[in-house]
């Protein structure tokens, strides 16, 4: 009876002696195939699929960069628009569902959602950009009131926060400028600041359909419709605006983001437009995702 009891004493421990033998085995390579799973679970859960905004912005092609950079070759970038990407933002987020949209900031969606930005190691988006004002040649000859604004126009992150959380909540574009305007006349007076008024100068300001940039385009119309301009705002895609500026038929912008994002065409026109330098500093663009999502940086995507 006892030498049965001892052979399966030493039966017991052999067997659990190989089974932490084979767990130690299958660490050896579990770690990779673990970070392997993970990525494939995470490109799996959202159809390989980054969800993009119009196809001619600078943010879609730094991200094709991005997916050629990264070895991303599995994954596809949807174009749309900026308000189907957040649609598709707030379907998924409303669920707790995973997505990866491009991003930038300033947006209203970092105040309503709870976001972050994938981590880009290999820095194809750059660090930080900022947005400038340009305008064609010729117009502070033509507008030097007009230019003196826009050359004066500077505000920040929480200023335009400001007035698009405003149009997001159903305030109407030229209503939400209005109030920011109305209740920062101390900015205002800074930005018109040695201008004189005028009589039905006409201008075009020409500008992308980015909510940030609907909120710029619209505050600083209201400014120079207050200071007698016929202000008409032209709504186009990033390559026609830049297009524009250079031609004559637009005669201003303040919706040009450098380095990074609009750097083509700022090379294609090269002395074809006058740059006034930046009115916003620090914004960046990106892949965004959840922060609900266990994911950290672009490389986890392979």
């Amino acid at each position: 009876m006892k030498k049965w009891l001892s052979f399966l004493l030493v039966l017991v421990l052999t067997i659990g002696l190989a089974a932490c033998g084979s767990k130690g085995a299958g660490n050896e390579g579990g770690a990779a195939t673990t970070a392997g799973e993970a990525a494939a679970a995470v490109g799996k859960s959202v159809d390989y699929e980054i969800i993009g905004i119009d196809p001619g912005a600078g943010i879609m092609k730094a991200t094709e960069k991005v997916i050629e950079e990264y070895g991303l070759a599995d994954w596809t970038l949807v174009e749309g628009s900026g308000a189907a990407m957040t649609a598709a933002l707030k379907k998924a987020y409303d669920k707790e569902k995973p997505i990866i949209i491009t991003g930038w900031t300033p947006h209203w969606m970092f105040a309503k959602f709870d976001l972050k930005y994938l981590e880009d190691p290999k820095g194809v988006y750059g660090t930080e950009e900022n947005i400038h004002t340009i305008t064609r040649s010729g117009l502070a000859e033509e507008h030097p009131n007009a230019v003196k604004v826009l050359d004066q126009f500077h505000w920040t992150e929480d200023d335009m926060s400001a007035v698009m959380v405003m149009i997001e909540e159903g305030t109407k574009e030229e209503e939400a400028a209005a109030k920011w305007v109305e209740e920062n006349a101390e900015k205002i007076a800074e930005w018109t600041a040695g201008a004189e008024k005028v009589d039905g100068d006409k201008i075009t300001l020409a500008y992308v359909a980015w909510a940030s940039e609907i909120a710029s385009t619209n505050v600083l119309a209201k400014v120079l419709t207050d200071l007698g301009y016929d202000v008409t705002m032209t709504q186009l895609e990033a390559g026609p605006l830049w297009a524009g500026i250079a031609d004559g038929s637009a005669d201003a912008s303040v919706v040009a983001w450098l380095p990074v994002t609009h750097a083509d065409y700022a090379d294609k026109f090269e002395g074809k437009f006058e740059d006034l330098g930046s009115n916003m500093e620090g914004t960046r663009i990106g892949l965004v995702v959840p922060s609900y999502m266990d994911i950290n940086s672009i490389e986890d995507l392979k």
